[in-house]
């Protein structure tokens, strides 16, 4: 036999193995069995583990890579093209609600944000049926004054409307009253209020009475209003990404807010 016969290696000892890192364990091995059910990490979808016992092991060895995975998860929703804006659709005509406000009219016996269109559709088809002034959405009573206006609205802070509760925030704001604005925009926010979080970061940017500066705090209820649609939230993070020199972040930003419109 050659030398250069005998040189042939045929075995598979020198090929890299692939593992996978979610039908087993990442600490102890143990594989997915009818008797083992294997937990994602719960920050990232890199591993799985059997139990708590592994997780908190595998941490150090473990962590690197699952903030590397978080940021770029991040990033996955940060920069998606969203379908529509935060305003989401009319709730009649289930239409995208513009972003220039005075094509809309927010309801304050429920809370809905109508098209101007199906408010003026419906109002006439109510005049022509004689019938008093109701709302487009609920049919209840319209209300006249600020004074039930405020009423309305209190009702419905108490039965935990986010959309209430940043819409009080707003008047406390233009009060003055930023302490009572930045109460109801967090508690707004926590509901998942998405304007709430983009009024929390300007509070948060700003530094306003009663509310420390924090720029941490700020681009975190930027890029939260960001992923939930807001144009206005994604043009000042592509601004802070800018200044930053992520250039290429902030440009990212300003095409997708430019393509919300």
């Amino acid at each position: 036999m050659s030398d250069d016969n005998a040189a042939v290696d045929t075995s598979c000892e020198n090929e890299a193995v692939v593992v996978d890192t979610t039908s087993c364990c990442a600490s102890c091995g143990v594989a997915e069995v009818d008797g083992v059910k294997l937990k994602e990490c719960t920050s990232c979808d890199l591993v799985r583990y059997c139990s708590g016992a592994c997780r908190m092991e595998h941490r150090p060895q473990h962590e690197e890579a699952c903030k590397k995975r978080l940021a770029e998860l991040r990033d996955e929703l940060l920069f998606k093209q969203p379908e529509s804006s935060h305003l989401g659709d009319c709730p009649i005509c289930f239409i995208p609600l513009p972003l220039d406000l005075d094509e809309s009219i927010m309801q304050a016996c429920c809370s809905k944000l109508i098209c101007v269109g199906c408010v003026h559709a419906i109002d006439r088809r109510d005049e022509e049926a004689s019938l008093n002034s109701l709302c487009p959405f609920c049919r209840k009573a319209t209300p006249e004054t600020d004074k039930e206006c405020n009423k309305y609205r209190m009702k419905r802070i108490e039965a935990n409307d986010s959309v209430a509760m940043r819409r009080e925030g707003i008047e406390q704001y233009e009060k003055g009253d930023y302490q009572s604005a930045f109460q109801y925009y967090t508690t707004a926010a926590l509901l998942g209020e998405i304007d709430a979080h983009f009024r929390l970061g300007f509070m948060y940017h700003n530094g306003q009475q009663g509310v420390e500066k924090d720029g941490g705090k700020f681009l975190h209820h930027m890029e939260e209003a960001t992923i939930g649609g807001h144009p206005y939230a994604r043009y000042n993070l592509g601004c802070h990404e800018w200044h930053n020199d992520n250039k290429e972040r902030a440009v990212k930003h300003w095409i997708i807010a430019a393509n919300q419109g």
